[in-house]
């Protein structure tokens, strides 16, 4: 599975929506997500860090499963 190092986290209020990055220092993966800038930032925070690990675990998978052939 892939681990993520420490995590940065970035909200950018753009127009009448907040975009909040995820960026794990390790590796420099970035993800980010569109929410309601009125919704709880900790909640807004906790969606993008579980979007980065999945993003991160399925980038291991496919590097895994390429490096063995399975994939095209």
């Amino acid at each position: 599975m892939a681990k993520p190092g420490n995590i940065i986290v970035e909200f950018i209020t753009i127009g009448n929506t907040l975009k909040v990055c995820a960026i794990c220092e390790r590796t420099g993966r970035e993800v980010s997500i569109v929410g309601d800038p009125k919704a709880p930032r900790a909640e807004l925070e906790r969606i993008a860090v579980q979007k980065l690990r999945y993003v991160m675990e399925r980038d291991a998978k496919n590097m895994t499963n390429s490096k063995s052939g399975l994939l095209a």
